[in-house]
C-alpha cells in the first residue's frame, strides 16, 4: 500500500506546488512557519514532500527529513539546495519503517502527512520511538471535526481524495498520536478543528 501511494506522488510531484498554492498563501505558510518555530536541536521531520518546511528552520538546525516518495524528494533537493541548515540529509524512506536508532531525536515534526500514512499507527509508533525521552513531536495535521456538518463535507471529499493520493479528510489523529503512546501537551486549532497544531511529549 506505501509503495502504491508513493508512485502516486511521484507521478504528481512537479504540480504538487502549483496545485497547493492557493491553501499555502491563505493559511499554511502561515501554519507552517509557526510550527517549525517549536523545532530544537537534533530534528527528524517525516513526510518532507517537496520541502515546504525546509525554509522556516532555524539556521543551527542538523535536520534529517525523510518521504518515501522519489519525486518529491527530488523537487525537495532542487528547490531547497541552498538552504543554509548547519545539517540537511534527505532520504527516501517509509515513516512506517524507519531505520533510525531508538531515541535518537531531540524533535520529530510532521506536517499533512497522517492523512495519507496507510497504516497512520504504526507510523506514529515509530516516531514515538525515534523520539528521545525528553523530546517533543510537533503535528500540524488536518483531521476529522467534531462538528458533524462540517464532517459531511469531509465525507463526501474524502470519496475523491482517497481515490487521486490515497488521502484521508476523516482520519481521527489527535485520537491516534495518543494511541501510539505520546503524551498531547498542547491542541491548538487553527481551522475551525479541521487543522489542529498538536505538541506532544514521550510516555
Amino acid at each position: 500500500m506505501a509503495q502504491k501511494t508513493a508512485k502516486k506522488y511521484s507521478r504528481i510531484a512537479w504540480l504538487y506546488d502549483t496545485f497547493e498554492y492557493p491553501f499555502e498563501m491563505m493559511l499554511f505558510q502561515k501554519l507552517r512557519a509557526e510550527a517549525i518555530s517549536c523545532a530544537k536541536g537534533k530534528t527528524l521531520e517525516v513526510g518532507v514532500g517537496t520541502g515546504k518546511n525546509l525554509p522556516y528552520y532555524s539556521p543551527e538546525i542538523e535536520l534529517t527529513a525523510v518521504d518515501f516518495s522519489a519525486g518529491m524528494l527530488k523537487v525537495a533537493l532542487e528547490k531547497h539546495k541552498d538552504i543554509p541548515l548547519k545539517g540537511l540529509t534527505l532520504l527516501e524512506m517509509d515513516i512506517q519503517n524507519l531505520s533510525f536508532e531508538d531515541n535518537s531525536f531531540d524533535t520529530v515534526v510532521s506536517t499533512f502527512v497522517f492523512c495519507t500514512v496507510p497504516n497512520p499507527i504504526a507510523g506514529l509508533r515509530e516516531l514515538h520511538r525515534v523520539l528521545k525521552p525528553s523530546g517533543k513531536a510537533i503535528f500540524l495535521e488536518h483531521m476529522k471535526s467534531s462538528n458533524f456538518l462540517i464532517n459531511v463535507h469531509l465525507y463526501i471529499m474524502n470519496m475523491f481524495s482517497t481515490m487521486i493520493l490515497g488521502t484521508s479528510m476523516i482520519r481521527e489523529t489527535q485520537k491516534n498520536i495518543e494511541s501510539a503512546g505520546f503524551t498531547i501537551q498542547s491542541v491548538d486549532n487553527k481551522a475551525f478543528d479541521i487543522v489542529r497544531l498538536i505538541v506532544a511529549g514521550k510516555k
